[in-house]
């Protein structure tokens, strides 16, 4: 299929990189390596389809602009490392891409690996939104627009639905919309990289799209689950930086009092690793 191409971003990607590039064998694949060292570059080299390219590790929205200027197709499928698709998934989602002229972003339906739902469709970051995650106070109503938007009301994902943001686990792009409203801004190293970009394109007038039609398997962390401490630091600190872009200065203020006072109950609530991931987050969000 000549109309797509695929961009993986790695950086140390195994074991889950062999089958994620078998999964898309059928079309051009750019590999956007940032210091791998576990043997991810011999597996990728492996593949006909695929072509390695490498550069400073800059943040997963560098890797992704570095692919895109690599890739010339209409239609670009962003990929995670530790992500496959099943069956035709990309000529599914680029069907469904074709009939929504509007469309500027698909994402697929995802799946964990004992074939469960992996909930993928968002809702922007707001001072608000942010206390009812990190308070915890979505668990009173987690099918409530009021207390649990942050993850669209646990909205059962079962139709093709317009949405504000999906995850980046899978994206097909339009390339038409990264053209209108440029590439991903590289000032979020890690997390709400998507989310701003999907802002943008919903505030050009473009649309972002849940497609259950075409499904990926997502294992969910994979790649950061041995640094998760200081992954979830990078979190928190960019929800602020996403408010103060979108909502100003007094909301990331807002934001991230909140968060400053969540992060620190938990860290007393909580033991272990976890504690001392709440309060080393704690500790940077004071270093915003």
């Amino acid at each position: 299929m000549g109309d797509v191409a695929v961009v993986v971003v790695t950086y140390d990607a195994l074991p889950w990189l062999e089958r994620c590039l078998s999964s898309v064998s059928g079309f051009s694949t750019v590999v956007v390596d940032h210091g791998s060292r576990d043997g991810t570059l011999e597996v990728a080299r492996g593949f006909d389809h695929v072509r390695v390219v490498e550069q400073e590790n800059r943040g997963v929205g560098a890797g992704w602009n570095r692919g895109l200027a690599e890739t010339i197709e209409p239609w670009v499928l962003l990929l995670n490392a530790d992500a496959w698709v099943l069956g035709d998934a990309v000529e599914r989602l680029v069907e469904f891409g074709e009939a929504h002229a509007g469309a500027a972003l698909v994402g697929p339906k995802l799946l964990n690996t004992d074939g469960t739902l992996q909930r993928s469709a968002r809702g922007f970051p707001t001072p608000w939104r942010l206390a009812t995650e990190y308070f915890f106070l979505r668990k009173l109503a987690p099918r409530s627009r009021a207390l649990n938007a942050f993850y669209a009301a646990n909205w059962d994902h079962a139709h093709a639905r317009e949405v504000e943001w999906v995850s980046g686990a899978a994206m097909l792009v339009r390339r038409a919309a990264i053209e209108q409203v440029g590439g991903l801004d590289e000032g979020f190293f890690m997390f709400n990289e998507e989310s701003d970009w999907q802002y943008r394109m919903r505030a050009a007038g473009r649309q972002v799209w849940f497609f259950p039609g075409a499904e990926v398997v997502h294992v969910g962390g994979g790649a950061t689950t041995r640094e998760w401490g200081r992954m979830f630091t990078t979190q928190v600190r960019s929800h602020v930086r996403f408010v103060r872009k979108h909502q100003g200065a007094a909301a990331a203020g807002l934001a991230r009092g909140l968060l400053l006072v969540a992060l620190v109950l938990r860290g007393a609530a909580f033991r272990g690793e976890r504690g001392r991931s709440y309060r080393a987050a704690a500790r940077g969000l004071l270093r915003t």
